[in-house]
């Protein structure tokens, strides 16, 4: 399976988070539902890595590349956080979306920090994102 199929399994996982989540934070505080979640996540990873067998290259990762990873979880948990009080306040409906303008800063951040290259199909699909996260939010 090349990287298109898994970027549409994400897609596909990320709208879930967003439903499931969404009627799992009802009655519970926001912060909690992102605590708990992310127990289940630890251990469905770290299975995962059991099953493949790969645990023991985690001594192999380079300070570096740590450093990163590192920097990445304290994003991914401040991302969840605010996610999950947004679900908690709002309609996943227009919560989701603005969510996903994540994905047109990705792409600004990754001509500006990774030296990528704008193409017009990357540059115009971002464009779009951003265009239907406004239309989500100001248009009823």
């Amino acid at each position: 399976m090349n990287w298109a199929w898994y970027a549409v399994l994400s897609a596909f996982f990320g709208a879930l988070v967003a439903i499931l989540g969404k009627i799992g934070v009802r009655d519970v505080d926001s912060n909690l539902a992102v605590a708990f979640r992310t127990v289940i996540i630890v251990f469905f990873a770290w299975g995962i890595v059991a099953v493949q067998g790969n645990a023991a290259d985690l001594f192999k990762i380079s300070r570096h590349s740590l450093l990163f990873l590192f920097l990445s979880a304290i994003a991914t948990g401040l991302s969840w956080l605010f996610y999950y009080k947004a679900l908690q306040l709002g309609e996943a409906s227009r919560v989701a979306p603005i969510d996903k303008l994540s994905v047109a800063l990705a792409v600004l951040m990754a001509f500006v920090f990774l030296g990528e290259k704008p193409t017009t199909g990357n540059v115009l699909g971002a464009s779009l994102i951003v265009a239907g996260v406004l239309v989500t939010v100001f248009v009823r």
